[in-house]
């Protein structure tokens, strides 16, 4: 739900305005295509706006740098696929905290990160520490594996140190194999990008959808069902416009966040989500998205008692964007231990 503040709309003529400069600026930017970003991330990696929670930042960003095999994006992505930054997760498979360590894992594994006389697996300030601590180990029983070094020690985590050795790489495991990608994938969306980021090619199809429902009813819950009269809240528009152009994003607006890198003010174009948090530190606690058309503006479902409509995003709230890939949007978790 937005604040009270939030713009209350604007004019039928300068819904006309912003329809046009919608299409002429989302098929320029699909017209504009240029190499992606794609690929392994060198040098030193920052981490993005609030992507880790405040709390964890610089457990993450010192610990990232740990051996050269990860970086704080890879970790962060790690912690983020394995619990959802909940340091009190469990799994069917009883693993634990925040980093998912199985018990005799964290027996031999874990470490005393905070150096506070124990080793505790709910606690983030050992536990995090010991993920990277556990990659870097990996890495080193790994070093000698023809291939990406980085590949090489996620599919260890996976499927364990010998299979790496015995299949020289990654070993033809579809669980190992799409752990790996998973996690590379969900890297880029952890990193500060450090250059352009490429546009989307759906973003023309994603606005075309959100653009027919201006005018709907809000509805807190709604995915835009017959039952419901085709009526959305904020997360449920942006997946089901994203949705026309076989892109799948999580219901709710947090994990959206992570559905690919993120551009900063400046650099927005249309398609991208612009989301909005009262904590301008953490992308857990986002609570809105609408879809960037251009011009400062993005449609909009914003509350009870409004419709979908045009409205500014720059406001207090406003966090951050996200441009969609359906590589970013295929990484998300569907659920949490």
């Amino acid at each position: 739900m937005r604040k009270a503040w939030l713009v209350a709309g604007v004019s039928v003529g300068a819904c006309l305005s912003f329809v046009a400069l919608l299409v002429v600026g989302t098929y320029s930017a699909a017209a504009g295509l240029l190499g992606g970003a794609g690929g392994a991330l060198h040098g030193a990696v920052g981490l993005a706006k609030g992507a880790v929670p405040a709390a964890y930042q610089p457990l993450v960003q010192r610990w990232g740098n740990l051996c050269p095999a990860i970086n704080p994006a890879l970790l962060a992505a790690q912690l983020y696929q394995e619990s959802g930054w909940n340091p009190k997760a469990v799994s069917h498979a009883d693993a634990r905290g925040i980093a998912q360590f199985i018990p005799g894992t964290w027996a031999t594994h874990g470490i005393d990160g905070d150096k506070d006389g124990d080793r505790d697996v709910w606690d983030p300030a050992d536990a995090i520490p010991s993920a990277a601590s556990y990659d870097c180990e990996l890495a080193g029983y790994v070093k000698d594996v023809p291939g990406d070094r980085t590949n090489n020690m996620l599919a260890a985590y996976n499927a364990g140190a010998y299979r790496v050795i015995k299949a020289g790489g990654v070993p033809g495991i579809s669980e190992t194999q799409n752990y790996v990608r998973i996690i590379r994938t969900l890297e880029k969306s952890f990193a500060r990008p450090v250059g352009r980021v490429e546009p989307s090619r759906q973003a023309a199809g994603a606005i075309y959808f959100a653009q027919k429902k201006l005018g709907t009813p809000y509805l807190w819950g709604g995915n835009g069902t017959p039952e419901q009269q085709g009526r959305f809240d904020c997360s449920g528009l942006t997946q089901a416009a994203y949705r026309t152009v076989g892109i799948e994003l999580p219901r709710v607006a947090n994990d959206q966040y992570n559905a690919g890198p993120h551009p900063s003010r400046d650099e927005l174009l249309p398609g991208d989500l612009v989301f909005f948090s009262d904590d301008l530190t953490n992308s857990r606690a986002i609570r809105h998205v609408g879809l960037y058309v251009g011009g400062g503006y993005m449609i909009n479902a914003p509350y009870t008692g409004a419709v979908i409509r045009f409205d500014k995003i720059d406001t207090p709230d406003y966090f951050g964007a996200t441009r969609v890939t359906e590589d970013g949007a295929k990484a998300l978790p569907t659920a949490r231990p």
